[in-house]
């Protein structure tokens, strides 16, 4: 992480901001949002300047306690995966633009909630970000970010990419199909296509 070393004095854009960190300062934002997704860690950076590398290691306080620094091979994969997708987000400008994979990967429910929310506040701050997810977690966290105000309707777009078919001139064929439900300020979305972040409701109905 020897981006996250030599540019842990960047200022963050305010809407991003986490109001837990003390600093606007990139490093302890980073550290505030991760806290917020995998709750009681702790990143400390040591760069090695003759190498041009920084190494990074991750604590946990939980109670008063401390634990000892850990690398990243030592701590569950989603805190490695996800720290790249935080940097990218509280670091990009204004007018930039962020493509974002699978957030969710490896993460608890309420982890993936908290990258909706970093998402969307990324967006009203002006960024460009693309998100593919299969997470209804990350889907919730989106829409109660635009409830809450933290971005508008306007700011946040859903495109659901499905397969069907089609007959023409007699001959029937594959085709890709994209529905784009909309969001509104209280975070309800106008349409629910099917296997649109359904299977919740569907596994329900048969535990019922």
């Amino acid at each position: 992480m020897a981006y996250l070393d030599a540019h842990g004095d960047q200022l963050v854009l305010p809407q991003v901001q986490h109001i837990a960190s003390p600093s606007a300062r990139l490093l302890p934002q980073v550290t505030a949002w991760m806290g917020e997704i995998s709750p009681g860690v702790r990143l400390e950076t040591q760069a090695f300047a003759d190498l041009s590398l920084a190494r990074l290691s991750f604590s946990f306080v939980a109670g008063g306690a401390t634990s000892r620094p850990l690398r990243p091979t030592s701590v569950g994969f989603g805190l490695s995966y996800t720290l790249p997708v935080v940097v990218a987000l509280l670091s990009a400008p204004a007018g930039s633009l962020v493509l974002v994979e699978n957030p969710e990967a490896h993460l608890h429910p309420r982890g993936q909630a908290a990258m909706g929310d970093l998402v969307v506040r990324a967006a009203a701050a002006g960024v460009q970000v693309i998100v593919e997810t299969h997470s209804d977690h990350v889907l919730n966290g989106v829409r109660i970010a635009v409830k809450e105000g933290r971005a508008g309707p306007e700011q946040v777009g859903f495109h659901f990419f499905r397969r069907a078919t089609e007959t023409r001139d007699g001959d029937t064929r594959l085709v890709h199909v994209v529905d784009s439900p909309c969001i509104d300020a209280d975070g309800r979305i106008d349409c629910w296509p099917a296997g649109f972040f359904d299977q919740y409701d569907l596994s329900l109905e048969k535990l019922l």
